[in-house]
């Protein structure tokens, strides 16, 4: 699973501007979920062939006892215990303050990998102006400048080093490609425990817990039908000892983690409750990894024909970037509907990791071509001349030709309905990339 790096550190001290950097985003909110506070935010980040998930949050104050600073401490707070390696990020200009010493005190007691960090130290000497941030106890220094981009690349480096992460390409290559890794996903008492407890129940396994790179991720293995699958916990599976108390019931982190390492995403939703704002977060965050989904309807039996009319149509509304997806409407607790289930999962699966052949591709595109030509953009229409994969899960398909800058997202969308009906993609987003050929005489005078 990906490592999780928390920034701390008292207002204004550039946690931000770091934040920003590390995710290479211009704006420090990237994944907002409803019901949180907007003290804390979610980003992801890459350095080199290993990904990471940042978490920026609002200025700490350990000790904090009222109004708005408590929350921001809370927050805080919950940011740590999720995370594999903190950074404290100080002020190098303003030096260290009483503030810097109490956050400092926190940290030193959760032994937890920590990294201090100088922002603002551009144009500084080391030796000198930073001597004196060694006494809060945390050993080494490392100047940065968020502003500027200096440092980071080392801070990086630092920040995973202690957490010994395998090379996510023998990673791959290690992995067992006939089994199917499944998350199962949604917010807080939708019935996730309920549905996986019933799962167990049936095939009569034990949960068992299998080390991570970075923290004890726990998967549980279970077969059905002769296909191996391996469920990614999003739910709570973990013995009450390894449960940190202080994290709430609904764990970001652990939610963007199991999406990123699954192959395939059950959202489940509420039938009493709607379609709200955290599923349509989640749902875009589903999306946005490119995980083939499948979506499940709990407590249908819960709710009168009016309730299910309105639900129906509350999904295909919020959701409707969804619409490639099986729907499913079950009772987890009766043990209805679960059949049709695992049907889709294991399709949806087969669609992402589907193989396209070029002939195939290409005689699609021109017949789609031929039904309905793309738009003139001004004097020049978009020539497709041929199509290829570009990659699985999600499939991507390019698409060579001249002039292509110029197709717009509704053919593209006109394009996927064809190639989605023929290769039966259910399940899946696809992707469809244009590259346009170079024209090898336009650079040259005319002479």
């Amino acid at each position: 699973m990906k490592p999780v790096i928390a920034l701390v550190g008292r207002p204004n001290v550039g946690k931000s501007t770091l934040f920003n950097r590390l995710t290479k985003t211009r704006d420090a909110i990237v994944a907002d979920f409803a019901g949180l506070t907007r003290d804390r935010h979610y980003g992801n980040g890459k350095q080199g062939k290993h990904e990471y998930i940042v978490i920026d949050t609002g200025g700490f104050e350990p000790d904090a006892s009222t109004g708005i600073y408590r929350e921001m401490a809370k927050q805080t707070q919950q940011a740590v215990a999720e995370a594999d390696v903190v950074v404290f990020v100080v002020d190098a200009r303003a030096g260290v303050s009483a503030q810097d010493h109490d956050i400092a005190n926190y940290l030193r007691r959760l032994s937890k990998p920590c990294v201090l960090v100088a922002n603002k130290a551009e144009g500084m000497v080391e030796g000198v102006q930073l001597a004196e941030f060694y006494e809060l106890g945390l050993g080494e220094v490392f100047p940065v400048s968020a502003a500027h981009g200096q440092g980071i690349r080392s801070l990086v480096e630092i920040a995973l080093e202690p957490l010994n992460l395998p090379d996510p390409d023998e990673a791959d290559a290690a992995g067992d490609k006939s089994v199917i890794k499944l998350a199962v996903a949604g917010r807080p008492n939708v019935g996730k425990s309920t549905l996986i407890n019933t799962w167990l129940g049936e095939e009569r396994l034990v949960a068992f817990d299998m080390p991570g790179t970075t923290r004890d991720a726990i998967t549980v293995p279970f077969e059905r039908n002769g296909q191996r699958f391996e469920l990614v916990d999003t739910a709570g599976l973990r013995r009450k000892g390894k449960v940190f108390e202080a994290i709430e019931k609904f764990s970001v982190v652990k939610t963007l983690q199991a999406i990123e390492s699954a192959n395939v995403v059950l959202l489940l939703l509420d039938a009493t409750q709607g379609v709200t704002d955290q599923d349509a977060h989640i749902a875009g965050y589903i999306l946005e990894s490119g995980r083939a989904v499948v979506l499940a309807v709990n407590k249908w039996d819960a709710v009168d024909e009016y309730q299910r009319t309105l639900l129906e149509r509350s999904i295909e509304t919020r959701l409707s970037f969804l619409k490639f997806a099986s729907m499913h409407f079950i009772s987890a607790k009766k043990r209805q509907g679960l059949g049709p289930l695992w049907t889709s999962i294991v399709q949806a699966h087969k669609a992402a990791t589907c193989k396209m052949s070029t002939p195939v591709l290409t005689r699609l595109l021109l017949e789609a071509v031929q039904f309905q030509a793309p738009k003139r953009a001004g004097m020049f229409r978009p020539k497709l001349r041929y199509a290829h994969q570009g990659g699985m899960n999600p499939p991507v398909i390019v698409i060579h030709g001249n002039s292509l800058e110029h197709v717009t997202e509704a053919y593209k969308r006109f394009l996927e309905g064809r190639f989605r009906k023929e290769f039966d993609l259910v399940g899946t987003p696809l992707r469809i990339e244009v590259k346009t050929s170079h024209n090898p005489y336009a650079d040259k005078d005319e002479g």
